[in-house]
């Protein structure tokens, strides 16, 4: 008797969500969220194409500072912070912010820890 051997159908559609927070950034007016949410809709690829988005994604803005990103397809959380820091790159803030991931599907965006020595400054 041969083998048999499982089928890798897929039940269902497959829905993930993503939520970016820029809450802190743009509380301080440094971070443009309606800017960066026009970014993710004209550079996240669907099937190898920019601008495809058509009903598998739906990006929205919810509340001050945050934004959420809906797939019903298969979307990467890694490509979502490499577009996010991407548009930090392009709006000259990557040198003041990191993109953080503080739980499965959320992203924070949160400044960099400055830390001034005094020891140093006397140094000089």
């Amino acid at each position: 008797m041969a083998p048999q051997t499982k089928k890798s159908g897929k039940a269902g559609k497959q829905t993930k969500k993503f939520v970016i927070n820029a809450s802190q950034p743009a509380s301080d007016k440094i971070f443009d969220t309606a800017a960066f949410e026009k970014f993710l809709q004209d550079k996240i690829k669907v099937d190898g194409r920019v601008g495809n988005l058509g009903d598998t994604i739906t990006i929205q803005q919810v509340g001050e500072g945050k934004v959420e990103i809906t797939a019903h397809n298969e979307l990467s959380g890694r490509y979502l912070k490499y577009l996010t820091k991407k548009f930090l790159k392009k709006m000259q803030l990557r040198d003041w912010l990191r993109v953080v991931s503080t739980s499965k599907g959320v992203y924070e965006l949160k400044f960099f820890n400055v830390v001034n020595d005094e020891a140093d400054e006397d140094d000089e």
